[in-house]
């Protein structure tokens, strides 16, 4: 370094000056893209973790349905045999236990003139629990895209990190002792990876 020609010496120093700015810019960013990926890396786990919470809601939803379902059609089985054997008495008993939302459906389709094949064919019977299982259902299917796409927002941070660290390596190796073409031509590329990264994180979403 001693040896430098007065001539030489300001360019040095420019570059110097130069690099050490955008090696505490780069630190900066590569620490900032580290943080945003841990950040998103827990808001994947939290997705995750609603919509496997959502979707074991939904299978008991989908239980509730299916022994309501199974208990209207014992149920409707024996007003049918109650019916053929001209029990109506005993069929006028059984329509007075359906359960509420067996009775409308039964009423829909005794209003239709029976064409259906019975009660559970017409759209109005909806056994409890099948609407909530459908909402749960589409809550997990939703939290679990969620997860997803924070998983990649996490990803696309670490890559960027490794981007910043190109950099980071870039503007060190033009801190050697070498012809200064050389070195203005590593801070030169160093720099402008450095733009690129700046420009790609502008379009990041941000979790705090």
């Amino acid at each position: 370094m001693s040896g430098d020609s007065p001539a030489t010496r300001p360019r040095r120093d420019w570059l110097d000056i130069m690099a050490v700015f955008v090696l505490s810019i780069t630190a900066v960013l590569t620490a900032w893209c580290g943080f945003e990926a841990s950040k998103w890396g827990g808001e994947m786990s939290i997705a995750f973790s609603q919509a496997s919470s959502a979707r074991v809601q939904a299978t008991s939803a989908e239980g509730e349905a299916r022994d309501a379902r199974q208990f209207d059609l014992s149920v409707y089985a024996e007003w049918v045999r109650a019916t053929y054997n001209g029990e109506e008495d005993l069929a006028a008993y059984i329509e007075d236990r359906f359960s509420p939302e067996f009775a409308v459906a039964f009423e829909a389709w005794d209003a239709g003139g029976r064409v259906e094949a019975g009660p559970f064919a017409v759209p109005e019977y909806i056994p409890p629990g099948t609407v909530e299982a459908q909402e749960l259902n589409e809550r997990a299917d939703a939290k679990f895209q969620e997860a997803l796409t924070n998983n990649q927002r996490g990803d696309n941070y670490s890559l960027l990190t490794v981007l910043f660290a190109l950099v980071l390596f870039l503007t060190a190796m033009s801190q050697r002792d070498l012809a200064p073409w050389a070195r203005k031509f590593l801070l030169i590329g160093a720099t402008a990876l450095g733009a690129v990264g700046v420009v790609i994180l502008a379009t990041f979403p941000i979790r705090i």
